[in-house]
């Protein structure tokens, strides 16, 4: 049976989502039905519209902000007054209600949380005095670290409006885009137009099997195919943190290379998006190790939608036009 995909509408707390529908199709009798997978494809594009809309975290988030605390996801939802398993399930995936998600929003704030756990009664004393000092560690943090976070924020040129359509409903996580060049430079040894390929492919493969991109990074369509948006600074940033070597060539050209005191670390990765970047990289093994091949990639990278169809204007690319990839 072969996906078939159509544009359709569907409605999901009384509001109405336009989605990329998939479908199998039975050529015999013209029936069409779905499996659990596409059925998880189909709802989570509705969830990610939904959730961006209203301007809710997301699972990784929801996940991230208690981590940051040391609380278990239990915990969490005694001290914010929602049911025993109710944050569990929002890291899982299920979609908060406006006024949870807004909650879980607010305590990503340090301070704000911090109010919170103040006039708490699900923690003894003792516990809520630890909890205390680690909140007012990571408000000194937040303090001390401002110029990091506003400089990261210029590198994803982000103004605060991210996750959303044109990341891959992801924040921008630096640490896992860094680990991506570190992995395609020690697999490829790749030129700056080939990693460029590299990387959006990756991305948008990740989106298309999964509705969530790996980096969270937007991508714009110029001239010689899609790239990271400020591709230059974040590839010189990666540099000078001697992640990777960048060799620039006297013929012209830059090519990346591994580090032999820098490893890859797969930690960061679920095991699906570990397979994506293997798939990429074995996929595109021939053209990125050769610079005489350059040409080729932005080749087959023009022959994507996402990329004719946003060149012109210079466009970002959403990664809804990750469903029509076509090369890989």
């Amino acid at each position: 049976m072969l996906i078939y995909r159509a544009n359709r509408t569907l409605v999901f707390r009384k509001e109405k989502f336009p989605i990329v529908y998939h479908y199998y199709l039975c050529q015999d009798s013209g029936e069409q039905f779905t499996s659990t997978e596409l059925d998880e494809i189909n709802m989570q594009q509705i969830y990610n519209q939904y959730l961006d809309n209203h301007n809710l975290p997301f699972p990784d988030e929801i996940r991230e902000i208690r981590e940051r605390y040391g609380l278990s996801a239990t915990k969490m939802s005694e001290i914010l007054g929602f049911g025993i398993n109710s944050y569990r399930n929002y890291e899982n995936g299920e979609v908060p209600n406006l006024s949870n998600g807004k909650l879980i929003q607010l305590i990503n704030d340090p301070k704000k949380f911090r109010d919170l756990v103040e006039i708490s009664d699900a923690l003894s004393e003792d516990a809520k005095d630890k909890l205390l000092r680690k909140v007012d560690q990571l408000i000194d943090e937040e303090e001390d670290n401002l110029f990091s976070f506003e400089f990261v924020d210029y590198l994803f040129n982000t103004n605060g409006k991210l996750p959303n359509e044109f990341s891959g409903y992801r924040k921008p996580n630096f640490r896992k885009l860094t680990e991506m060049v570190v992995f395609f430079s020690d697999k490829l040894n790749p030129w700056k137009t080939q990693m460029n390929k590299l990387m959006f492919y990756a991305d948008f493969l990740m989106f298309k099997r999964s509705c969530f991109s790996i980096s969270g990074v937007s991508y714009r369509a110029i001239n010689m195919g899609p790239v990271p948006n400020n591709y230059n600074s974040i590839y010189e940033y990666i540099a000078n943190n001697d992640d990777i070597d960048i060799l620039v060539h006297e013929f012209g050209g830059e090519e990346f290379q591994s580090r032999k005191d820098r490893e890859f670390n797969p930690e960061l990765f679920s095991e699906e998006e570990l397979k994506v970047l293997e798939e990429v990289a074995k996929k595109f093994n021939k053209v990125a190790t050769n610079k005489t091949s350059t040409k080729k990639i932005i080749e087959i990278s023009h022959r994507e939608t996402a990329w004719l169809e946003n060149e012109q204007e210079r466009r970002l690319i959403s990664y809804k036009y990750a469903y029509d990839l076509s090369q890989i």
